[in-house]
């Protein structure tokens, strides 16, 4: 993604940058709401904003993954965007004229505000981060969603979303047996199919990882701070 950002082919840098929006409006949003402290409506425009800008600016281009990871470095990137913003006084339009992914905002908002309620508002560039985790997986399932749909291992991402993807805690997910007898389905099968799903989802999230980071190096370490291990 970085040396597409950087390449000559205007298509390569514009798909570049679609997954660069994809991966990186949740983190953006909730860094403007939890330490620049904006309301929603100017969070958003500002989210907006900060993407037109940096593709028609290229400021993204400057990436030194000596430096930084990337992440940092667009956080980095946002924090001056803002700060000049403010110091400039303008009053900045929506999307500058460049079409976006649709971004939920909405769910955000949702999520922000689970996380006030049980006292984890702390580090605005902790919310940053953990945003950036939660769109790297939430973006991993679509996908696996995605290529389960309409064949036979749907029914393998159907016990993995009732199982790992149930909202609530632990006390809320039903047991393999539940599982088994809801979904008519071996105990046994159940545990395989966890299994794959889990794989498989790992697997989606190493190679989103590595098309967003510029070095083996920033990989490696990414790969680490998620799954606590290195990538083999």
């Amino acid at each position: 993604m970085v040396e597409a950002i950087r390449g000559a082919d205007p298509e390569a840098r514009r798909g570049a940058f679609d997954v660069l929006v994809t991966a990186y409006w949740r983190p953006v949003y909730a860094h403007l709401r939890k330490r620049w402290q904006l309301e929603p409506a100017d969070a958003e425009d500002l989210t907006q904003e900060f993407f037109a800008r940096s593709l028609a600016s290229g400021f993204l281009e400057g990436y030194d993954p000596a430096r930084a990871r990337f992440r940092t470095y667009v956080r980095a990137c946002l924090d001056r965007f803002v700060a000049n913003a403010r110091r400039d006084e303008r009053r900045l339009k929506r999307g500058g004229g460049v079409t976006l992914v649709p971004l939920d905002f909405l769910q955000v908002e949702r999520e922000l505000a689970a996380g006030d309620g049980d006292g984890r508002d702390g580090d605005p560039d902790a919310w940053f981060e953990r945003e950036w985790i939660r769109g790297l997986f939430t973006d991993a399932v679509a996908d696996l969603r995605a290529a389960c749909r309409d064949t036979p291992r749907q029914i393998r991402f159907a016990v993995f979303e009732r199982y790992d993807l149930v909202p609530g805690s632990d006390a809320d997910r039903p047991s393999y047996r539940e599982l088994a007898e809801a979904l008519s389905l071996p105990v046994t099968q159940v545990t395989n199919h966890l299994a794959w799903a889990r794989r498989e989802l790992r697997r989606l999230v190493l190679e989103r990882l590595r098309f967003l980071t510029a070095t083996d190096a920033e990989f490696r370490a990414e790969a680490e701070d998620l799954f606590g291990e290195g990538d083999s």
